[in-house]
């Protein structure tokens, strides 16, 4: 049995901060490069795993090198590799990561075998996934392999959660089965066509997508925060005051702790500060996965913050 299975792509990543990004036509001199295994799946299922969950990954490398780094870091990690089939022809995937000063980045990726990850793969993991508590997916693999994860999460009656990254446009009868959805600002925008830029259009976006179908959204409000949105409720997640050196990761900190969350029955009120913690401190180290926090230390800053507030 799992808490959190995860369907979703696993890369290299190629990493260069710089004091910003680069104009178009312009190179700019970095001061620190990273190489290191990464990709949205291959992240949350690390994030979920360091916060103290059961984790299985689905997902398709090359037969390279850089496919038997991902495996290796991924055990070191304690994540289940079973289903991470090697494709025979396509190499594994990578990211180009270019990071500022500031913690801005923007990514540059070639899916390789990530684009050969297919239903019939997903299906190869069924009792996994119909052992699991949660099933994370994300948009970084062909969609049908997304519906088929989240098709048999539904009939085994997982709690079904989506980060719909990189964006792209859904159908409503895939938005309607989530239990959660959790985009950030620019996905959020190509969702519902709200750009979102504050509390009050996130909140406006989160509404749309639960109009939509979704029991749960929990949407990035731009640099304020995230807006976590049920019918019955709704929560406000103010920004946690770090120093912030790297965004990459912070995304998938939040998700993978909001998947462990839910896998352990805790409530949005408690799920949201903890997810929100997490990604705060993901943004205080360089790297994706490197950046991924521990249980301790998400505990630590949710007791920094709320006994400095009495």
């Amino acid at each position: 049995m799992y808490d959190v299975v995860v369907v979703g792509k696993a890369n290299v990543d190629y990493l260069v901060r710089g004091p910003r990004l680069p104009a178009p036509g312009e190179s700019v001199n970095g001061d620190a490069f990273q190489e290191a295994a990464g990709g949205k799946g291959a992240n949350q299922a690390v994030g979920a795993a360091r916060l103290g969950a059961k984790v299985a990954l689905v997902a398709r490398v090359g037969r390279d090198a850089r496919g038997d780094a991902v495996l290796a870091k991924l055990h070191d990690e304690s994540v289940e590799t079973r289903f991470v089939t090697r494709d025979p022809e396509q190499p594994t995937g990578v990211a180009l990561c270019q990071v500022a000063a500031s913690g801005e980045k923007q990514i540059l990726s070639a899916a390789g075998a990530n684009a050969r990850l297919t239903s019939a793969c997903v299906r190869e993991a069924a009792a996994a996934i119909g052992s699991a508590r949660v099933v994370l997916c994300q948009l970084g693999v062909p969609l049908d392999a997304v519906e088929e994860a989240v098709r048999l999460g539904r009939n085994a009656r997982c709690v079904v959660v989506l980060d719909p990254g990189p964006p792209a446009r859904l159908p409503d009868s895939l938005v309607a089965q989530l239990d959660l959805i959790r985009p950030n600002t620019s996905e959020a925008e190509i969702l519902t066509g709200i750009p979102v830029r504050d509390r009050g259009s996130a909140r406006e976006a989160a509404l749309d997508l639960l109009r939509r179908g979704a029991k749960i959204a929990a949407v990035q409000a731009g640099e304020h925060g995230d807006v976590l949105i049920s019918r019955e409720r709704e929560v406000w997640l103010p920004r946690f005051d770090v120093n912030r050196v790297d965004a990459t990761g912070a995304g998938d900190a939040f998700a993978s702790a909001l998947a462990v969350c839910l896998a352990e029955g805790r409530s949005l009120e408690d799920a949201g500060p903890f997810a929100s913690a997490a990604a705060a401190l993901a943004t205080t180290v360089l790297g994706a996965q490197a950046s991924l926090p521990r249980r301790e230390a998400v505990l630590r800053l949710l007791r920094d913050r709320y006994s400095l507030k009495q």
